[in-house]
């Protein structure tokens, strides 16, 4: 299975990049390194709220209904002429749910990070978010995805480019770097610090995260 960042990096990527920035009026470059940053952070989040069964199962519903990946079959249509305010809202909701009492927080340091101001960040993560969720609806549906286990397998594929178990399990014990079960409280940390290391944590972030 194709990372996330397999997946920016592909023609619908491109694509992505490319409206996400026509729709937002931020820079393509910065665009694309700030969704090369967030993506694997959004996705991250969702893992650990599936981590539960009752997260899982509300997850699977919204897969299995308005996230089931048909938005990523007209995105010439949803960039053009700007995104409808009802997808917006919609990435709100769903960064809402993520992200909880930490969106301010992961917005501000994506915001050092990619030089990019808060309300740019914030507005490209609402657009981005309801992709990111068709994306995972899509994979959902190719994989046939029945229940809980095969939701985690398409999460965890997508996050660790399926280079497998033991790169997942560091993913996620950096993710939660103090073990109380919230992989946010470290993000922003993670974030300013994945460039400027080479090795240990920021070594593997700063992989992904695209930073080679």
């Amino acid at each position: 299975m194709a990372g996330i960042l397999d997946l920016l990096n592909s023609d619908l990527g491109k694509t992505i990049i490319s409206g996400v920035s026509g729709s937002t009026g931020a820079p393509q470059n910065k665009t694309a390194d700030l969704l090369g940053m967030a993506m694997p952070v959004l996705m991250g989040a969702m893992q650990k709220n599936a981590s539960s069964p009752e997260g899982a199962a509300g997850l699977l519903g919204a897969l299995n209904g308005k996230h089931d990946g048909s938005i990523l079959d007209n995105l010439g249509g949803l960039f053009q002429g700007g995104v409808d305010d009802s997808v917006v809202q919609d990435g709100a909701g769903i960064l809402g749910h993520v992200l909880g009492s930490k969106q301010s927080g992961v917005e501000a340091a994506l915001s050092q990070k990619s030089g990019l101001d808060m309300a740019q960040v914030s507005q490209i993560l609402k657009v981005a978010a309801p992709i990111l969720m068709g994306v995972l609806g899509r994979q959902t549906r190719q994989s046939n995805v029945q229940d809980t286990g095969g939701l985690s397998n398409v999460l965890g594929g997508l996050i660790g480019g399926g280079q497998g178990s033991k790169q997942q399990s560091l993913i996620e014990s950096f993710l939660d770097a103090d073990g109380d079960g919230s992989i946010l409280d470290d993000v922003a940390g993670m974030v300013l610090n994945s460039g400027s290391k080479k090795g240990g944590l920021g070594g593997l972030l700063g992989g992904l995260f695209g930073r080679r």
